[in-house]
């Protein structure tokens, strides 16, 4: 019995290295990456949990950042102050229903205070910053962001669907994306299924979305009463910029700031398997019905509000 197991762990162990090989070539659209990581989570054992943990944040923070060589800050500039009214609308609105609703879905304040934040703002990553300044518990925690894992892997293989089934343009998609679904990973991965504008656009949007976790964590910090945390700054999202200063300001020759974002685009897909492998049975099992109703119901409201309006806006 040992034996099977050790070699079952071992096949595991060569398939995982053999799919991510492939997920970095350009044969495997992100979308599919994600599908593949999630079969294989719900099929097989993650053979290692904890590089898949720290692969998929700081590999995508890396692909967000070589994305920015391939974009104009003056178009940036443009692209993520038409959202920005919304996002105000947006981030509040969210927060205070995720709070209301967690009341009366029954959902633990801090669990409900949680999913709310990952709604409203850059799901895991908003989570994982306000969770400590919270207090929130292991499991406050974990059932959080599996709620917001969950949602998000729905939302890459949806939206892009939606989205041409309801005629929007590369910027309308990249708005919506950037303001409906949660994390960034599946922001980027959505806006690149969907066309170049609709990437540009949409990973432009999200993270200067991203940066309400400033002053969200602010809050957090007086609502909860714990003065004494710090707060967690997102530094990728600062290089992300500075990547885009340098593209526009410095004459970088186009074959080396195209090869940077080719190869951003491909460890983003990898991450996306990263991503959905890590999503396995005993996370899913771990949700509760309660916590993924508040979730969907949060996720459909600002999927709802901010499509009417792009809808009618742009």
């Amino acid at each position: 019995m040992s034996t099977f197991s050790s070699n079952t762990r071992q096949f595991n162990g060569i398939l995982y290295v053999a799919i991510s090989l492939i997920c970095i070539t350009s044969f495997i659209t992100p979308p599919l990456a994600l599908f593949i990581g999630l079969s294989f989570a719900l099929t097989l054992d993650i053979p290692f949990p904890k590089f898949n943990r720290l692969a998929s944040t700081y590999l995508l923070q890396l692909s967000v950042i070589g994305l920015g060589f391939g974009m104009n800050l003056h178009d940036a500039l443009k692209a993520g102050s038409d959202g920005m009214l919304f996002t105000i609308f947006s981030v509040i609105s969210v927060m205070i229903l995720g709070l209301i609703l967690g009341k009366f879905f029954h959902v633990s304040k801090i669990s409900s205070y949680l999913i709310a934040s990952g709604t409203a703002i850059c799901g895991g990553s908003a989570i994982a910053t306000v969770g400590p300044i919270a207090k929130a518990n292991e499991s406050e925690m974990s059932i959080s962001l599996a709620t917001i894992f969950i949602l998000n892997a729905f939302a890459l293989l949806l939206f892009p669907i939606l989205g041409h089934w309801l005629h929007l343009s590369q910027h309308q998609f990249g708005l919506w994306a950037a303001i409906a679904i949660h994390d960034t990973s599946s922001v980027v991965g959505a806006g690149s299924t969907f066309g170049d504008e609709a990437l540009k656009v949409a990973t432009t949007v999200k993270l200067t979305r991203a940066l309400w976790i400033i002053p969200l964590s602010l809050f957090t910090s007086f609502y909860f009463k714990s003065k004494e945390d710090r707060i967690a700054i997102p530094w990728f999202i600062l290089l992300f910029i500075l990547a885009m200063v340098l593209n526009t300001y410095l004459s970088i020759p186009t074959y080396f700031s195209h090869g940077i974002v080719i190869i951003a685009r491909q460890c983003l897909t990898l991450t996306l398997f990263f991503i959905g492998a890590g999503l396995s049975r005993s996370v899913i099992k771990s949700v509760g019905a309660k916590p993924l109703l508040l979730g969907i119901v949060l996720w459909f409201f600002i999927a709802i509000a901010s499509l009417t309006f792009i809808y009618f806006s742009y």
